[in-house]
């Protein structure tokens, strides 16, 4: 299914250059769209690339529109974020192409007689809804999800298969878990005593906002005593653990892999990249960039890009580089002694 170029913008917005009656049916790469697609430029390196496109029409920056049109002969969107147009304009098509599950509660899922289903929610195949859990309106389970004793899950909000929602947790609007999620685990918290460990109770819940997404096998912890607190618009990649009684703030995203110990406090519209770690009881503020592999090991209070980690280097030279780092204290109380000798030296020759 296609649409015209008009609806598109009359929909997003931007300037359009070109016919409005254009029918275009999807969105493909500069490099390999053809008559029937839109593509986008967000990159300016990709100038000439965009100019040759075969593309019916482009969505592009009003600084690369000048030099684009010069040769490119299709439609163009002129906007300020072309990304972000792409983005929207993907979604559009994805939607036109879903087939949505119907409403109802399949044949083989388990549904408790106190649980609330509203009527538009799709219950899959194998699915658990236990004892006075709240399903919203046009929620999507998908087969073989867990959904524990009143938690809720609100409206618009799709559980792909087989995730797990646990007992008292809740998610707000439009929320995307994908499969193997696992929401509302026990926290790591033990106290040691005589050598052994005694399992403290995990008798928080999870707390997450509306246009929350949380990638496959990503797993949060429950809290401890308070809650653990996702709030709007957080985007979790795949494999990322969200430890107890962790707050984390609106429209934070977090690549791979990212680990965060129980208790850390990350603000508004951070970001993380793959396998950067974050230790336990740290505050991080608003508008803090950590770079992919990053150790934070304290807590940063000034917005800004961040990065903890070694060059890559041939294994010869990073051992090098890791024995002068090992003596760097032994070097720094040489140095030390000899400032404090040059010191004396120029006083005894002032004196003199």
């Amino acid at each position: 299914m296609g649409t015209r170029l008009g609806d598109l913008v009359e929909r997003f917005g931007g300037q359009l250059v070109g016919d409005p009656d254009l029918d275009v049916q999807g969105i493909a790469p500069l490099d390999s769209a053809g008559a029937s697609h839109i593509s986008f430029l967000s990159n300016s390196k990709l100038r000439a690339l965009a100019a040759q496109s075969s593309a019916a029409a482009l969505i592009l920056a009003p600084l690369d529109d000048q030099s684009v049109a010069a040769t490119y002969a299709g439609a163009r969107i002129v906007t300020t974020n072309p990304y972000a147009y792409f983005a929207r304009a993907a979604q559009y098509f994805a939607a036109l192409e879903e087939s949505v599950p119907a409403p109802g509660i399949h044949p083989s899922a388990v549904v408790h007689d106190s649980a609330r289903v509203d009527a538009s929610a799709h219950v899959g195949p194998n699915v658990t809804v236990e004892a006075g859990a709240a399903i919203g309106p046009g929620v999507v389970i998908d087969a073989g999800c867990f959904v524990g004793a009143h938690a809720e899950i609100g409206e618009g909000t799709r559980l792909f298969a087989n995730v797990t929602f646990h007992a008292r947790c809740v998610i707000g609007k439009r929320g995307i878990l994908h499969s193997g999620a696992v929401i509302g685990t026990d926290g790591f918290g033990f106290a040691r005593e005589n050598g052994a460990y005694i399992k403290i109770p995990q008798t928080g819940r999870v707390l997450m906002g509306d246009d929350v997404d949380i990638g496959a096998n990503t797993t949060v912890d429950r809290g401890a005593l308070a809650d653990t607190v996702i709030e709007d618009g957080v985007k979790l990649d795949n494999q990322i653990q969200i430890g107890h009684n962790c707050h984390i703030g609106a429209h934070t995203a977090m690549a791979g892999c990212v680990g965060v110990a129980g208790s850390a406090k990350i603000g508004k519209h951070c970001t993380f990249g793959g396998a950067a770690m974050v230790l336990g009881h740290l505050e991080i503020a608003d508008n803090v960039h950590i770079s992919s592999g990053s150790m934070v090991s304290r807590s940063v209070l000034e917005p800004g890009q961040y990065t903890g980690f070694y060059p890559l280097a041939k294994n010869a030279e990073w051992e090098k580089s890791a024995a002068i780092v090992r003596n760097l204290s032994s070097m720094r109380e040489k140095i030390r002694a000899l400032e404090k000798q040059i010191k004396q030296l120029t006083e005894q020759a002032q004196q003199q």
